[in-house]
């Protein structure tokens, strides 16, 4: 079986029928070493297959391999059964940041809206006992906000000499994994140095959010809701902010299935337990006083929920939206859209694609005068970011702008979702959710009052040097992988 991105030409990756098929599978996860179960024991332990993950032997370490196997639904349970105990000292306080692209596949496996479907699960998390929940569209914000600003800089500096362009986001982490582990330099120096809206995330929670609540970030166990297996990769990089002293943004990634696997499972079948489930909308502040850090020192869990009832009753919001990409985050349509403003006074309403190779490979271009003076693309799939980085290596790639995700279809089609049971991709389950998140508002990250004070009030001002440290990243340059071009696709 080949890998996705692997540095072989003979791929080491294993099929589900070999002994090794997992590469930490039989990892102990910290609810088995402590013996605990719960009254959610029913819940099978998760078990990531390399089939199932973007990322192969040759992209993650055997450490990295048992700390991926920790991160389960079981591991989840376990925070959540230690809340339900008397000793407040092993208390946390729970948040979980739901990804807009998993929303449509509870709206499309559940036959919801998704505004409905985003407040019933709202409603099932809280049921268990998670006392926030939040939409990552926020993160996006940032992710994008800055992206646009890199752009304009790096297009501004192009030359013959200092090769700044194309840029190529940084929002997907099986993509940017690649990128590092496998193609290394010259590739990684094109990379977006912006933050990914999950990393980004993890900041918001973990050191503003915490901040506001008077609260250690250790003292937070913070839950991705996500698209695909290689948000988990993720939630193990270690370039964090000074503020979060060690602590990770992301505690625990799950997927979309994961999460309805707990619905189905935890205590009546999925549909039924989300229809018959509380209305909760998500939270809509990142803020509050430090109600949160006195709760949690009380005992009597009664009236601690009472207390985070009371406190969640002004923080509510019932609509969903999200940024202007078909599949993704958008990262594409928002920063051509500045571009073209910024650089020549030129706005621009709707952004067309056109097709170029395949569907998952399409550009974007603005003519003045009869020249294109912009020119986008996304690249969606291994085998067109294949193409992509063979074109870029012998300078004949013409784009100043790459939106790479490392799935085919984008993020609406990440492997921790739109999957039949065998494996393979749910190409009706696929289509609905597209039209489902077709529909769903697009919000301009510039719109954002709200990000726009977070900048000034956590982050000292949209250029400080604290932006810069929290919002941007820095990645690693392996000179490795001299046959990764040379992989059977």
């Amino acid at each position: 079986m080949k890998c996705e991105h692997c540095t072989r030409k003979e791929c080491s990756k294993k099929t589900k029928t070999d002994d090794q098929e997992n590469v930490s599978a039989d990892a102990p996860s910290p609810a088995q070493e402590n013996g605990e179960k719960g009254e959610f024991h029913k819940l099978a332990d998760a078990k990531i297959f390399l089939s199932d993950c973007l990322a192969c032997d040759s992209c993650m370490t055997a450490e990295e391999g048992v700390q991926l196997s920790q991160q389960n639904a079981k591991d989840f349970f376990r925070v959540l059964n230690l809340n339900k105990k008397c000793d407040t000292s092993k208390h946390k306080v729970l948040v979980v940041s739901v990804c807009p692209q998993s929303l449509p596949y509870f709206a499309a496996k559940f036959n919801l809206s998704v505004t409905d479907a985003s407040r019933r699960l709202c409603g099932f998390l809280k049921s268990l006992g998670v006392h926030y929940v939040f939409d990552t569209t926020i993160a996006a914000d940032f992710s994008i906000l800055e992206s646009q600003k890199e752009f304009v800089r790096r297009y501004r500096q192009h030359s013959e000499e200092e090769r700044t362009l194309p840029m190529l986001t940084s929002a997907c982490p099986g993509w940017v994994r690649y990128a590092e582990r496998v193609l290394g330099r010259p590739i990684t120096a094109h990379l977006c140095t912006a933050k990914s809206p999950q990393q980004v995330m993890g900041s918001l929670v973990k050191d503003y959010f915490a901040r506001q609540q008077n609260l250690s970030p250790e003292k937070i166990f913070h839950v991705i809701v996500a698209p695909c297996y290689d948000k988990k990769l993720e939630a193990l990089q270690e370039s964090l902010p000074p503020a979060l002293h060690g602590s990770r943004g992301a505690d625990c990634v799950l997927t979309s299935a994961t999460q309805e696997a707990a619905a189905r499972e935890s205590l009546e079948p999925g549909r039924q337990r989300l229809q018959r489930d509380k209305i909760a909308p998500l939270d809509s502040s990142l803020g509050g006083g430090g109600e949160i850090a006195q709760i949690m020192e009380q005992g009597d869990l009664s009236v601690r929920d009472a207390a985070v009832d009371t406190l969640f009753g002004d923080l509510k919001e019932d609509k969903v939206t999200r940024h202007d990409g078909a599949s993704s985050d958008g990262h594409l349509a928002h920063i051509f859209r500045h571009a073209a403003k910024e650089l020549f006074n030129e706005d621009v309403e709707e952004v067309t694609y056109r097709a170029l190779r395949n569907k998952d490979f399409q550009e974007v271009t603005l003519e003045k005068n009869g020249e294109v003076v912009l020119r986008f693309a996304a690249a969606y799939g291994f085998r067109n970011i294949q193409n992509m980085i063979l074109k870029l290596k012998k300078g004949k790639f013409p784009f100043h702008f790459v939106e790479v995700l490392a799935c085919a279809g984008g993020c609406l089609n990440g492997r921790g979702q739109a999957q039949t049971p065998d494996g393979h991709a749910d190409k009706a389950l696929l289509r609905q959710m597209e039209g489902i998140y077709a529909d769903i508002p697009v919000r301009r990250p510039e719109s954002s009052a709200h990000v726009q004070e977070l900048y000034q009030e956590w982050l000292e001002g949209i250029n400080s040097p604290k932006a810069r440290e929290v919002l941007h990243t820095t990645y690693q340059s392996q000179e490795r992988g001299t046959h990764s071009l040379d992989i059977k696709w």
